[in-house]
C-alpha cells in the first residue's frame, strides 16, 4: 500500500509500516504546499494513506469527498511514536478508503 508522511512526521515511522511503500512530502517534492494542494497530489498519485500529526487538517479541510484515508497521530515525538509502531501498523492496515481515524495514545 502506497503511504504519505506529513513533513511534520517522523521519517522513522516507515519502519513501522515494513510491509509497505512510504514516502514523504519533502521526498516526493511537495514540501510547504498546503495541505488540500498536498491531498489532491497524494491522490492523484496513487497514496491510499496519508500520515499526518496535525490536528487541525479536519477543521481546516473539506474531507467528505477524499479517497485517501487519513490517520492522524497524538505527536510527532519520534522516541514516543517509536514505543507505539505496533499500534501504528494496526491503525493503518484496518483504515477504509477516505476514513479519518485519530490514534490515541495508549
Amino acid at each position: 500500500m502506497k503511504i504519505l508522511l506529513d513533513e511534520c512526521v517522523p521519517l522513522q515511522v516507515r519502519q513501522a509500516l515494513p510491509n509497505h511503500e512510504v514516502t514523504t512530502a519533502q521526498r516526493m517534492g511537495w514540501g510547504g504546499i498546503s495541505n488540500g494542494d498536498l491531498l489532491d497530489k497524494a491522490e492523484r498519485e496513487g497514496f491510499k494513506v496519508f500520515i499526518v500529526a496535525d490536528k487541525n487538517l479536519r477543521d481546516q479541510q473539506n474531507l467528505s469527498s477524499r479517497r485517501i484515508a487519513i490517520l492522524e497521530l497524538w505527536t510527532n515525538h519520534r522516541p514516543t511514536l517509536e514505543k507505539h509502531f505496533t499500534e501504528i501498523r494496526t491503525a493503518v492496515e484496518k483504515l477504509s478508503a477516505g476514513e479519518y481515524f485519530i490514534l490515541e495514545s495508549s
